[in-house]
Parts: structure tokens; C-alpha cells; sequence
């Protein structure tokens, strides 16, 4: 193998690399996005609860664990 066709080889993979990259990042931007939105709607429905029923979370609190654990 030539130098010429090895430095293509490596820069071709390079191309493949950095495209691979910028998805993936991509990928990890929109869920990122996506987690912090749904905390914020876990947070909501937990302050809604709360105001439907005070005492509500309290109980599971307090119960203990399954036989299983």
C-alpha cells in the first residue's frame, strides 16, 4: 500500500469519524433537551399531587419494602 492511498485511508476515516461525532452529539443535545423537559413535568405533576392529596406521599414512605427485597 502506497503512502498516497494509506494518508487517503486515514483521511477517509477521519470523514467517517467526525461525521459519527456530530451525530451522536446531536443525539445527546436533543436528549438532554428531552430530560430537562420531562423533570420539569415529573416536578409539575409532583406539585400537583401534593395539592390533590397532602398526605398521599407520604404513606409510601412509610410502608416497608416487599418480602423480595
Amino acid at each position: 500500500m502506497s503512502d498516497t492511498q494509506r494518508l487517503d485511508d486515514l483521511e477517509s476515516r477521519i470523514a467517517f469519524q467526525e461525521h459519527t461525532l456530530d451525530t451522536l452529539n446531536a443525539i445527546v443535545a436533543r436528549q438532554d433537551i428531552e430530560i430537562q423537559r420531562l423533570t420539569s413535568m415529573v416536578k409539575a405533576l409532583n406539585g400537583q399531587i401534593k395539592q390533590l392529596a397532602p398526605g398521599a406521599g407520604d404513606e409510601l414512605a412509610d410502608e416497608p419494602p416487599p418480602p423480595h427485597y
